[in-house]
């Protein structure tokens, strides 16, 4: 059908956090050039182009030949209605789709619908999630709604904006940092919110035609890559940041190859069992079978994004590398899951009362 899949952008944040004045500063660089926008509603974000067509199937050309269209239905439908429109050579090649959501909406739903539909995996890659903080309300948003706080946790890459109008966001990029450790931060008041920091953040890096592993992980800025996201595993009673505590951002490690058995009932049993708290999952493998091969596993909530091959492992990394952001997640237990198949010791005897309550995990196990 197509050669490269179509890179998809989301871009979230929270009511006034400044999406429209991001969209309409980018639609002006010549990078986004080939770019379709889907937003909510035309009349909510005011992209001030000027317009050269607008039709009544809800789909407006813009003076530089870029598209913006409506979320008409489910997500799914307008994506897919944008592949019928190449294919059918109404529109040309797209190099990239932005996804702009409400500032209510939590991500993760966007994200499925990114990765879950069996046809749109085919025409379509998720490049990354950038979201958007306001730093002059930014904190109180993310005391107030949860919301707010899984679209901070799921981005790869935050942009701080109104900077400049909110003294010194030192404290707010500290806060946002523990939330998300590997994510890349940026100063809108200072620049830096342009095509070249934003995009191209998934696993495919277009300047070098290949993986980079550990961009799209994060590592680079993690340095510490078992941490947890600053606090520490146990409540905290009065501690003025509870949705922030609500976020687990770690690690999994392993050095050896993995058999494919015991990959396919970990990804199962994490699924099952912690499905509805895990966030994002995203890593590389190395399975016993095909060791110089990595596996590549991409998960939102209880979807996995049908499993990729590499052809070989990127600058000689080997192992396995799993990174895990969770809501409300058990870490102890993924730990262990994690730890019985790839038959490490755990620290701590296994929460019986779980595996007991899950025949899978007895049969896994």
């Amino acid at each position: 059908m197509f050669g490269e899949p179509v890179a998809v952008s989301v871009l979230t944040g929270f009511l006034g956090a400044g999406k429209t004045t991001l969209l309409n500063r980018l639609l002006k660089d010549p990078a986004l050039t080939d770019t379709a926008v889907i937003i909510n509603e035309f009349g909510d974000v005011a992209i001030d182009h000027l317009l050269v067509e607008q039709s009544s199937d809800g789909v407006i050309e813009l003076s530089d030949g870029c598209l913006c269209c409506t979320v008409r239905g489910e997500l799914v439908d307008t994506l897919a209605d944008l592949v019928d429109r190449m294919q059918r050579g109404k529109i040309g090649k797209l190099k990239r789709v932005i996804v702009e959501t409400t500032g209510l909406a939590d991500p993760v739903p966007v994200l499925q619908s990114i990765m879950g539909h069996p046809a749109l995996v085919q025409a379509y890659r998720l490049d990354g999630v950038v979201t958007l903080v306001d730093a002059v309300n930014g904190a109180a948003t993310l005391d107030a709604h949860a919301e707010a706080v899984k679209q901070v946790a799921v981005a790869d890459r935050i942009i701080v904006s109104k900077g400049d109008l909110a003294g010194d966001p030192a404290a707010l990029i500290v806060r946002l940092r523990q939330i998300n450790p590997t994510a890349r931060i940026l100063d809108a008041s200072k620049g830096e919110a342009t095509p070249a920091n934003l995009f191209d953040s998934g696993l495919w890096d277009p300047a070098t035609k290949t993986a980079d592993v550990r961009r799209w992980l994060g590592e680079a800025r993690d340095h510490d890559h078992h941490h947890h996201h600053g606090h520490d595993h146990h409540g905290h009673h009065g501690h003025p940041h509870h949705h922030d505590d609500r976020v687990r951002s770690f690690s999994l490690v392993h050095d050896q190859p993995i058999p494919y058995a015991a990959v396919d009932t970990f990804l199962k049993l994490l699924r099952s069992v912690h499905g509805e708290q895990l966030l994002r999952m995203k890593g590389v493998i190395e399975i016993a079978e095909q060791p110089d091969r990595p596996l590549v596993v991409h998960g939102v909530q209880k979807l996995l994004h049908p499993p990729a091959r590499l052809p070989a492992w990127p600058e000689g990394q080997r192992g396995t590398r799993l990174v895990i952001i969770g809501f409300d997640l058990a870490e102890e237990h993924v730990r262990r899951l994690f730890a019985a198949i790839t038959n490490q010791p755990a620290i701590d005897q296994p929460d019986r009362a779980a595996v007991e309550n899950n025949p899978l995990a007895i049969a896994g196990m």
